[in-house]
Parts: C-alpha cells; sequence; structure tokens
C-alpha cells in the first residue's frame, strides 16, 4: 500500500491549542496535569488531570451551536478548522463528495449527557433537551463536523477504547490508498474531565491517586508509578495522496506507510503478559511500511503506567527490535498533559511529525528510575535526533493493538 501525505495538524490539548503553541511546550518538558477545578472531584480517588481552560479563546463556533453539542464535540471543531487552516485547504473549494471524515474516541459526550439525565430526575422529560439525543454519542463529532463544512462523502467513527484514533488514521490511509476521496479529516477527540466521565475512569483501576502531586503523578516506566492521568483534548490532521499534495504546492508534513492491529484475546480488560500480539502488529505495520525494524528512529510509546501494561509493551518491542532495541529513543509525551484515551493515538502521531520536523524527540517526564534497563528513554527533557521514520503504539482494554508507522518527507 503507498504512502499517504499529512499536510496539516490541528491539535487541542492541555499544552497548548494550535500546533506552534503545542510543540513549545512539548520540546520545553512542562507539566500540564493540575488539580480538577471545574467541579469538586476530591472524593473520586483520582482527582487530577490534564485540562483545556481556554478553547473558547480560539473558537469559532457560535454560542447557538455550542448549546447543542458536548465538549468534545466542540474540541473535534476547533482541530479540524486548525488542521485545514495549516494545510491551507478551502474546504468550500472541496467537491463534499469525496472528502470524508475519520474519527476515533473512547466514551463520547458524557458533559452533556450527565447534565441531562440530572434535568430528567429532577424536571422529568420536558426539562430535557431535544439535542440529547445528537450530543452525547461517540460519532457525535464527526456529525458535526460534517454538518459545519458541508462534507458528504464516505465517513467513519472507530470506538475501541484508547486504540481508537490510531486505527481512525489507519483506517483513513486503507480508504485514501483506494482512491474513494480526495482528502480526509483523521484523528480523535475525548472529553472525560467531567463528574460521570471521571468515575468511570477511576473504576477503570488505573488512574494515578497520586494527588497531592499532580506534576509528576503520570510516571510510565518509572519504579515510582502508580497508574495513568486522564487528560481532555483533540488531536486531527489533514490526509491527501501524495500527487494531490504535489500538484496543488502542499506543505507536506509527513506520510503515513504502515498500519498494522491485533487483538491478544486474553482477557476483556487486560493485555498478554508476554507482548507476542502486540509485536505482531508492530511487524504487521513495518512489513505494510517496506521497513526493517532498524530502519525506525523513534518510537512512541503507549505508556500506561501500569506494571502490566508497560512491561508488555515492552517485551513486544524487544521481541521485534532485539538488541537494536537499546539504540532507539523511545519516550511517551502524554506524561505532560494526560492520557487522551481514545485520542491519544492522534495527538502521538503529531508529537512524532513535529519530533521529525525539528529533528528533537520529545521527552518522557518523572522517568527517574526506570523499571527495565536497557532501554534508550528520551527522559526529563527533549533530546535532538535526526529522526525518518517513526513507530507509534496505542492500546485499549482486552488486549487490543495499534501500531503506525510515519515517514519525514
Amino acid at each position: 500500500m503507498e504512502k499517504i501525505a499529512v499536510t496539516g495538524i490541528g491539535v487541542v490539548s492541555p499544552s497548548g491549542i494550535g500546533k506552534r503553541q503545542f510543540w513549545a511546550n512539548i520540546k520545553s518538558g512542562r507539566s500540564f496535569i493540575k488539580q480538577i477545578t471545574r467541579f469538586d472531584a476530591s472524593k473520586y480517588p483520582s482527582h487530577i488531570a490534564g485540562q483545556i481552560d481556554d478553547l473558547e479563546k480560539y473558537s469559532h463556533i457560535s454560542e447557538r451551536l455550542l448549546k447543542k453539542i458536548d465538549p468534545f464535540s466542540h474540541m473535534a471543531l476547533v482541530a479540524s478548522e486548525l488542521a485545514l487552516q495549516d494545510a491551507g485547504i478551502e474546504i468550500k473549494n472541496e467537491d463534499p463528495n469525496l472528502v470524508g471524515i475519520f474519527l476515533g474516541n473512547a466514551i463520547g459526550g458524557w458533559l452533556y449527557a450527565e447534565t441531562e439525565l440530572r434535568d430528567l430526575y429532577l424536571e422529568g422529560r420536558e426539562g430535557v433537551s431535544p439535542y440529547m439525543a445528537s450530543a452525547w454519542f461517540p460519532a457525535a463529532p464527526q456529525g458535526q463536523v460534517s454538518i459545519y463544512y458541508g462534507i458528504k462523502g464516505f465517513s467513519k467513527t472507530v470506538v475501541s477504547d484508547r486504540a481508537s484514533s490510531l486505527m481512525a488514521l489507519g483506517y483513513a490511509r486503507k480508504v485514501l490508498y483506494k482512491n474513494k476521496l480526495n482528502m480526509i479529516l483523521a484523528g480523535g477527540m475525548e472529553a472525560p474531565v467531567t463528574p460521570y466521565a471521571l468515575l468511570c475512569c477511576n473504576t477503570y483501576g488505573a488512574l494515578s491517586t497520586h494527588n497531592e502531586d499532580p506534576q509528576v503523578a503520570y510516571r510510565p516506566f518509572d519504579q515510582g508509578r502508580s497508574g495513568f492521568v486522564i487528560g481532555e483534548g483533540s488531536g486531527i490532521v489533514v490526509l491527501e495522496n501524495i500527487q494531490r499534495a504535489k500538484d496543488r504546492g502542499a506543505n507536506i508534513l509527513g506520510f503515513i506507510s504502515g498500519y498494522g492491529t491485533s487483538c491478544d484475546g486474553a482477557d476483556r480488560i487486560n493485555p498478554a503478559s508476554d507482548g507476542k500480539e502486540l509485536a505482531r502488529a508492530i511487524n504487521m505495520a513495518l512489513n505494510d511500511a517496506k521497513a526493517r525494524p532498524e530502519d525506525i528512529g523513534y518510537i512512541s510509546l503507549d505508556g500506561l503506567a501500569v506494571d502490566l501494561w508497560d512491561n508488555s509493551e515492552i517485551k513486544a518491542l524487544e521481541i521485534v527490535f532485539g538488541n537494536s532495541l537499546k539504540d532507539i529513543p523511545v519516550s511517551c509525551p502524554k506524561s505532560m498533559f494526560g492520557n487522551l484515551l481514545g485520542a491519544s493515538g492522534a495527538l502521538d502521531m503529531i508529537i512524532a511529525l513535529l519530533s521529525m520536523e525539528h529533528s528533537l524527540v520529545a521527552p518522557t517526564l518523572n522517568l527517574d528510575t526506570p523499571v527495565l534497563k536497557g532501554i534508550n528513554y528520551v527522559a526529563k527533557q527533549a533530546r535532538e535526533y535526526k529522526v525518518n521514520k517513526s513507530l507509534i503504539i496505542s492500546r485499549g482494554r482486552g488486549g487490543i493493538n495499534s501500531a503506525l508507522v510515519i515517514e519525514k518527507p
């Protein structure tokens, strides 16, 4: 399968809105995890998160529309507009039948849902907004983006726990390769910093309860790890085939060249401890990209900061890369702003693209004492590397594995 070009980046995250601000904070290694402030979360086991407080400053969405949608759709609309601007695309000049939207998330829009359910119990059915039916469900952002821009081409929403957005990107590449569409907006969004969504995430059993010092709570691959920290946001990119991108003089930011996915089939929540199926997904992505393990110059880790997940991830890398693993820089930049669940893979890919562009690998924060030795962790601060090919790993509950290979233009 041929490579697909990435020509625009739109990012809405706790570390910044827009790729310039986002990258400036990422490369500086700043933590944006803090106490949850928008509601009283003090009684939750974990009450820290990566939060976005200034979305309104960047928003082009009318107040009328905002009353009808959940924040996760709002984030997707802002990220889509930023991606189109970055790509230099006027959507009104496109054939709407040949533009698609491929987005992923894990839990849907719960702030809108829980607010309306509360009103149902307080006021009866008359108190529930009619927009409830279309605001909360996982495909709502895809629908809102399509309505906003008049997009009518083949589109899809992927719900596959934390692997959702990386799967959406892999799926989008496959569709573009078949020449079904001219361009696709692809990525993910998640808004879990709400009372009910936070409760659901806490019952997962994998959130860090290191609430007293939020900035050091998320510690993937460190001996002091105690689970992950949630975050909210959206990462969306513009994808086109290479010839179209060149014909319109686009600034090509990178290529998606390989994708692989597998499932452990071991447990309804936990992955298999041996990492074999994750290794198979990585090998599928490498073969798809016509790349050898030694061609990979950077690995973006899933990094859940839970023993079983982190250890099995490293086992998979050892299976694929063998002794060469010690020379490849690896990192988990989401330790700076939180795990965006279904949107995490899209943000990881965007960071990897920016890392290749600037020859600077973003760090893993709070990695003081690695559990597993002999790994080339980029810890605490960014490090200079010239990288031509990167591997992004994203995993989900039930042993879902996804791997994406991207290349520098």
